[in-house]
């Protein structure tokens, strides 16, 4: 599983401006739609299926990083978006701090082994404190890319 197998350019934030939970994922999902990767007309039910995975437990998993996730008949294909928020959001998470990274990815329901191995995939790649840190530094979405591809490359 490689990240840049699900993740676009166009699906990157390198500068979220929602400052609540809701607001980042709806950044994000708008992202996707904009990229064709999500229907505009599936972007409400996708919301909603997000918004209440949250509601199950946060996906804000500590270190700054949350990696929303949610399972939809409205799309085919696992598809990805990335986001950076410089301000930081209030996501809920573990050790209580705010979250500055986000992947959000969505799946068809019968997706479960692809959406698995994408989350440990992501994981994975955020665990190291440096990585997060060069990603917390990137100003476009090219640097953002180039930054998950090498870091993706690495550990394929």
């Amino acid at each position: 599983m490689r990240i840049m197998d699900i993740l676009c350019e166009e699906c990157v934030v390198p500068d979220l401006q929602a400052e609540d939970r809701d607001g980042v994922i709806k950044e994000l999902l708008d992202a996707l739609v904009k990229a064709g990767q999500i229907k505009a007309e599936d972007e409400p039910k996708i919301l909603e299926e997000l918004i209440n995975r949250e509601e199950l437990g946060s996906t804000a998993i500590g270190n700054g990083i949350a990696i929303p996730h949610a399972k939809s008949d409205r799309v085919d294909k696992l598809v990805a978006a990335f986001g950076i928020s410089h301000k930081g959001v209030d996501f809920k998470a573990l050790d209580g701090e705010k979250v500055y990274l986000f992947f959000l990815l969505v799946a068809p329901k019968e997706a479960a082994g692809p959406h698995l191995k994408a989350l440990a995939k992501i994981t994975r790649l955020l665990k190291d404190k440096n990585f997060r840190a060069l990603l917390m530094q990137a100003k476009t979405k090219e640097e953002a890319l180039k930054l998950i591809e090498e870091e993706d490359s690495r550990y394929s």
